[in-house]
C-alpha cells in the first residue's frame, strides 16, 4: 500500500514540477490561492489519466460532501458543515476518491489547522467519503514550502517526510 501511495504522490510530485516550471506569472504579480489552486488542478488532471480532476467539488455521488455535527470542524447546522476540498482527484459516479488535496500560499498567515483538520477528516476511514491520501501544500514563490501527507484520518509522518525528499530532489523544496 505504500509503494502506491508513492507511486500516486510522485504523479503529483510531476504536476508541481510541471505547474512552477509554467505558472512562473501567477506568483510574479502575487495572484490569489484559487487561481493557484486552479492552475495547479490543470497540471494533476495531465498525470492522472481515467480519473477526473475537480476544484470545489463537494459531492459524493449524489450527496452532499458534510462533516458530521460535533466534528472538530465545527458546524452550527443540524446536518453538517458542507466542506469544499481545493482539488480532488477522483472518479465521480462510483465513487472512488483518491486524492484531497489544499493548497495554500506561503505568505498566508492564517494558521494551517482548519486545512489540517479538514484532511483528516476527508481521509477518516470511518466517515462514508473517506480519500485514500490527502495533502496540504503550501506554495510559495519559487517551490513547495510545506507539505504533509494525511492518511487514515491521521498525519502521516513518515509519508510526509518521503514527499518532502521527494520535492526535494526535484528541486521543488
Amino acid at each position: 500500500m505504500q509503494a502506491e501511495m508513492q507511486a500516486e504522490l510522485n504523479k503529483l510530485v510531476g504536476a508541481l514540477k510541471e505547474f512552477y516550471a509554467r505558472e512562473t506569472h501567477l506568483f510574479e504579480r502575487d495572484l490569489g490561492e484559487r487561481t493557484l489552486t486552479h492552475r495547479l488542478a490543470v497540471q494533476v488532471e495531465k498525470q492522472f489519466p481515467g480519473w477526473e480532476v475537480d476544484c470545489d467539488y463537494n459531492r459524493l455521488g449524489e450527496r452532499t460532501l458534510r462533516l458530521p455535527k460535533g466534528t472538530i470542524v465545527s458546524t452550527d447546522d443540524e446536518i453538517g458543515k458542507s466542506i469544499y476540498p481545493d482539488i480532488v482527484v477522483h472518479q465521480r459516479e462510483i465513487p472512488n476518491n483518491l486524492l484531497a488535496i489544499e493548497v495554500r500560499k506561503a505568505s498566508n498567515h492564517q494558521p494551517p489547522e482548519h486545512d489540517q483538520h479538514k484532511l483528516r477528516a476527508l481521509t477518516d476511514p470511518h466517515l462514508w467519503f473517506a480519500y485514500r491520501i490527502g495533502v496540504l501544500l503550501a506554495l510559495g514563490k519559487k517551490n513547495v514550502t510545506t507539505s504533509e501527507i494525511y492518511v487514515g484520518g491521521v498525519h502521516d509522518r513518515p509519508l510526509s517526510g518521503w514527499l518532502a525528499g521527494r520535492l526535494k530532489d526535484a528541486g521543488l523544496a
